[in-house]
């Protein structure tokens, strides 16, 4: 099954890929693999900010870092490259959030299990989900991604 088809499957409708905010490519494709350069969270067109343990709760951290998943989704099938993934192979999540929080890894999960549900076994993959004291915008999550391409 194709990755769209199963996007359209799970009723998941891509965002458009966001264009950088300074100067880098959002994805660069060499040696098999597509490395996605950091991406933010989009819902429902704005930016989710805010710091996880004082103003974001781990619900909303969770929605935002699905929402970046979808955003290297996005950023894979405007390089040309979504129907070519073979595996997920890691995910970097940084959270925006307080010093005593430390549900980073929960935060992590919204898009680890993105990639899960799109790509079954291939979206397996290994992680880090390490605390920020602040993201570009004021994001409240950022993400990451290394996938490789071929069969």
């Amino acid at each position: 099954m194709s990755v769209e088809n199963r996007l359209n499957e799970l009723g998941i409708k891509l965002p458009q890929a966001a264009a950088p905010v300074a100067s880098y490519v959002p994805v660069v494709v060499e040696g098999g693999f597509a490395y996605v350069s950091g991406q933010l969270p989009f819902v429902d067109g704005n930016l989710v900010t805010g710091r996880l343990g004082e103003s974001v709760d781990l619900d909303r951290g969770m929605e935002a870092a699905r929402a970046c998943g979808l955003m290297i989704l996005a950023q894979l099938k405007g390089a040309g490259v979504l129907e070519d993934v073979s595996r997920v192979v890691k995910l970097g999540a940084f959270v925006n959030s307080t010093g005593d929080f430390t549900d980073q890894p929960k935060v992590a999960n919204g898009a680890s299990d993105l990639m899960l549900e799109v790509f079954g076994d291939a979206g397996r993959h290994a992680r880090a989900a390490v605390s920020a004291p602040s993201l570009p915008l004021g994001a409240a999550v950022e993400v990451d991604a290394v996938i490789a391409l071929g069969s």
